[in-house]
């Protein structure tokens, strides 16, 4: 049964607890339920990068923002009082695989014990009704075999942050089992593919080191320039969460655990073919190979979405190119001085119109 998790009808009024919504996909979240409707209050820390797109796209006027760390207990004990949520969305994270090498004790403590902190908090609320944490494709145990991985296969995780949103997945599981199946609260994960889209700006991320390399009219260092990801624009990947959300809180007998990335069938992107087209539509320098690869990177990593389409009735709208066309739009138009709240606003909208079409 398909399920629209794009009606403006079933968001409006809906009180939501957003985490992370200074963050890349939490700023575009922020702002599409906010425009469905939606009551949002966000909880995350302060933007780490400069630029950054809860700034750019005026995020913070869309939503009752509340700046906190997960590891904060009483903070976000305070914040989740103040939402009294009917809905949450966790997207708030240490989301960088780099970084986690670097700090992998506040990785594990923002990940896992922020995810503890935060389902804590919203046990015995009455109002509540439906949680969605979010994690990665990286949760699964990855032997670079190329297969794609379906939400049965085994979690680990190589690295810090692979690990800790693995552990987070059984931290989700078992408060759902504990404590909120009893109380009918619905409680799942959801597990996104390599996300892009215009509003970027985090370290050690392909489509942001372009973008800076261009504005510094140098160019672009890639570490592995051979590495295949499934590629996805932020707006389907959203679209996917909301979808699974809606059909979570309207009852229906859903997996507590979904993929979502690319169409069945779609061959991974090379990191050197994404730059490629992107610096071809950008105008920026060729690429050129560093001189080092730094820590362990995952080579290979392919998701299996079909299942999410199977039971939502959720599809792409934008596949293949039109997904660096629009991700290359936001970037041209940010360089071109515009207004990015309008930018953001109107592939949103464009987006929706899309949906509508397909439907």
């Amino acid at each position: 049964m398909a399920v629209d998790g794009l009606d403006p009808s079933f968001w409006s009024g809906k009180r939501v607890l957003l985490t992370g919504h200074t963050g890349f996909k939490g700023g575009w979240a922020a702002l599409w339920l906010a425009r469905m409707g939606a009551k949002v209050t966000g909880f995350a820390l302060t933007p780490d990068t400069e630029p950054n797109l809860f700034a750019l796209a005026g995020v913070e006027d869309a939503v009752r923002s509340h700046i906190g760390d997960l590891r904060d207990a009483e903070a976000l004990r305070a914040a989740v009082d103040e939402a009294d949520p009917e809905i949450v969305i966790h997207m708030a994270a240490q989301p960088l695989v780099r970084r986690s090498y670097v700090m992998p004790v506040d990785t594990f403590a923002m990940n896992v014990m922020g995810t503890v902190n935060l389902l804590e908090a919203l046990r015995g609320r009455s109002a509540l009704r439906t949680v969605l944490v979010v994690t990665t494709d990286k949760v699964y145990e990855n032997n670079e075999a190329s297969i794609a991985f379906r939400e049965s296969d085994p979690l680990g995780g190589h690295d810090p942050y692979s690990a800790s949103k693995a552990a987070a997945e059984i931290v989700t599981s078992s408060y759902a089992r504990s404590f909120f199946n009893e109380t009918g609260v619905r409680v799942a994960t959801a597990r996104g593919g390599n996300v892009i889209g215009g509003g970027d700006f985090s370290e050690d991320r392909l489509v942001p080191d372009i973008w800076r390399a261009l504005a510094a009219g140098e160019a672009p260092v890639l570490r592995n320039p051979a590495a295949a990801r499934p590629w996805q624009h932020v707006l389907d990947c959203l679209c996917g969460y909301f979808t699974f959300v809606r059909g979570l809180h309207d009852g229906q007998d859903l997996p507590t655990a979904l993929n979502f990335g690319p169409p069945p069938g779609a061959k991974p992107v090379t990191v050197a073919a994404l730059a490629e087209a992107v610096q071809s539509a950008l105008g920026a320098a060729p690429w050129k190979p560093a001189n080092e690869t730094g820590p362990h990177e995952m080579m290979a990593l392919e998701i299996d979405s079909r299942k999410a389409r199977a039971v939502l009735g959720w599809k792409d709208q934008l596949a293949g190119e039109p997904c660096i066309e629009w991700l290359v739009e936001w970037y041209r138009a940010l360089g071109q001085g515009k207004d990015m709240r309008e930018m953001t606003l109107r592939q949103i909208a464009a987006f929706e119109a899309l949906h509508r079409k397909a439907a």
